[in-house]
């Protein structure tokens, strides 16, 4: 197990990882800081555990209010192993990945925050029996859980054409994040064909107690509101900010405080 600092401002805070195999066999990074009640955190598209709630203060915050954050690498992101084989891409890989790290972390009372395709990958493990006391769905609507297949072939042909992607393209901004993160395309890409629509009425299962959490210039995925309201138990809880701006407001972290110290 590896052990490094993170920091937010004048705090000190333990970050532990360790490699995990899923299912599968393929290893997944999986960092921890603090210690307390288990909040299982799943970053976004492109990004990993550091840049999507490290970063940004949002993992020490839970930390402080007494929780134990655990962040998996997802597959084909970060320190998690990306193969290249399509037979270690099958359908809904991510959440069979999330059970896997709760199965082997022991994990029966936690709670389970996403963002965006985190999200998405948060509610397709609780449709396939995962069950957190509470669940935070952040940076997704509606149709970005119903129409996903729509979402993933905008990446996808990002991808494809990402050596010749200039400024002022609607892929160029993806296209940047991707280099910042040094993603590799050929997993990336694998990985996007795993992931299909969510049906409406598959929902259902997502009864647990749910904060719709999204900035208010965020529609990348749709309408959260709409989302908040096709769930059994959720409500929706709007910040400041557009799909990848709402990451870096402290706003993020203070919502998640909110709702799960509680």
């Amino acid at each position: 197990m590896a052990h490094e600092r993170a920091r937010f401002g004048g705090t000190v805070t333990a970050l532990q990882t360790r490699q995990i195999p899923s299912f599968d066999g393929i290893e997944l990074a999986v960092h921890r800081m603090g210690e307390g009640r288990s909040v299982l955190l799943l970053h976004g598209l492109f990004s990993d555990a550091q840049m999507n709630w490290v970063k940004f203060g949002h993992a020490q915050k839970l930390v402080d209010a007494g929780c134990a954050v655990i962040m998996p690498d997802l597959r084909a992101h970060g320190r998690s192993a990306a193969p290249h084989d399509p037979d270690a891409y099958p359908n809904d890989v991510l959440a069979k990945d999330v059970a896997a790290v709760a199965d082997a972390l022991g994990l029966t009372d936690f709670d389970l925050v996403g963002f965006s395709l985190g999200a998405r990958t948060a509610a397709r493990a609780v449709i396939g029996g995962l069950r957190p006391r509470k669940l935070v769905l952040s940076g997704m609507g509606l149709e970005g859980l119903s129409g996903w297949n729509n979402r993933a072939a905008f990446f996808i042909d990002a991808i494809d054409r990402f050596d010749d992607i200039k400024r002022g393209d609607p892929a160029f901004m993806s296209a940047a994040f991707m280099k910042t993160m040094q993603v590799d395309l050929v997993a990336a890409r694998l990985l996007l064909q795993s992931v299909a629509d969510t049906a409406v009425a598959e929902l259902a299962a997502l009864t647990m107690p749910t904060m719709i959490l999204c900035g208010d210039h965020d529609t990348d995925n749709g309408s959260a509101t709409a989302l908040a309201e096709a769930l059994p138990d959720a409500h929706y809880v709007e910040i400041a900010g557009t799909h990848m701006g709402s990451v870096t407001q402290a706003a993020l972290g203070d919502a998640l405080v909110d709702f799960l110290a509680s």
